[in-house]
């Protein structure tokens, strides 16, 4: 259906019109907040300012520039909410010197490690040995009682070839550290065999140099003045944590001949060794191995002239063992 209107009545409505544009024109520019004077707004309370009627403001057109000089330090503050503050629950007790003692007693000292007596054995060699004269029972043992620093220390070697003894010897040293690894010392030997008995005065060295290499050098002043000096090392090769393969070397030299116990002057003779053992206990090892001995110079001569022969290599077999 279309309605139709009269001229007049078209007029007045197009007026009505106008007249509401130029109204919401003006209501528009006294809203505008850029020219609002905000010098005027220091003294304004907006505590009180009704918040909600200012849900509607545009405030993209608020002019920041001219608020730079607000004094934001004399706002109300007195409505920010300020963090509590904590306490401990358990309170921290002062201790005095007496509570402290009877809190903590001091530890008792620690005793002194060299005024200890220890003991230790060492078979090292406890071997037989096949040689082009028979079967040779050989051994080398060494051991100490004392302490950290001063040891008495004992070594005994020898074989016996066919149930007799070829050579005998025993030593008693008096042993010093002077430092973790090395002791200085000095005693007393005494030869059973070859010969006649024979007694040394001694003094010498042993330790470990580097790499664990086990050392002995001990110089003798005999009877009659005979004097002999002797190199001894040994050292431990780790193959397995139980395998352990030891080669060892010796070295024997005199200040004069003695034919009686059949050694020359100079180096007289050099001996040396590889053997495999395997620990069953630490303390206990069974070992296999061969040794290479050698005469030189004037002892060479003599056993040549007993229609011995100067050197010789022999297989052995044996155990090892400490405790």
């Amino acid at each position: 259906m279309i309605t139709r209107i009269s001229a007049p009545s078209a007029l007045a409505l197009v007026v009505s019109l106008s007249a509401l544009s130029a109204g919401l024109a003006t209501a528009a520019e006294e809203m505008d907040h850029s020219k609002m004077d905000h010098g005027q707004m220091q003294g304004m309370d907006h505590s009180k300012m009704n918040h909600d009627q200012m849900q509607g403001m545009d405030h993209s057109k608020m002019n920041h520039d001219q608020m730079q000089g607000m004094d934001h330090g004399k706002m109300d503050q007195g409505s920010a909410e300020t963090a509590p503050t904590t306490t401990s629950r358990t309170p921290i007790p002062v201790l005095t010197d007496a509570d402290r003692e009877a809190a903590f007693p001091p530890l008792p000292g620690h005793g002194i490690h060299d005024s200890k007596v220890n003991t230790f054995f060492l078979l090292d060699q406890l071997e037989y040995q096949d040689a082009d004269e028979g079967s040779v029972l050989s051994w080398d043992a060494s051991g100490w009682i004392g302490g950290d620093v001063d040891r008495l220390w004992l070594r005994s070697e020898g074989e016996r070839t066919n149930g007799v003894t070829e050579e005998a010897e025993v030593q008693a040293l008096w042993g010093h550290s002077i430092g973790p690894w090395w002791d200085v010392v000095t005693g007393v030997r005494q030869d059973f065999k070859p010969g006649s008995p024979q007694t040394w005065g001694a003094f010498g060295l042993q330790g470990m140099a580097l790499y664990a290499f086990e050392a002995e050098a001990t110089a003798f002043v005999g009877e009659n003045g005979q004097t002999a000096a002797r190199l001894e090392g040994d050292y431990d090769i780790l193959l397995t944590n139980r395998l352990i393969l030891q080669p060892t070397a010796e070295m024997n030299f005199y200040g004069k001949n003695d034919h009686e116990r059949g050694v020359g002057s100079g180096l007289a003779n050099t001996e040396v060794g590889l053997r495999l053992r395997y620990e069953i206990l630490r303390e206990f090892a069974p070992y296999i191995g061969v040794t290479w001995s050698r005469s030189y110079g004037n002892t060479a001569d003599m056993l040549r002239d007993d229609g011995e022969d100067v050197d010789e290599a022999r297989f052995v077999a044996g155990i090892r063992m400490w405790f």
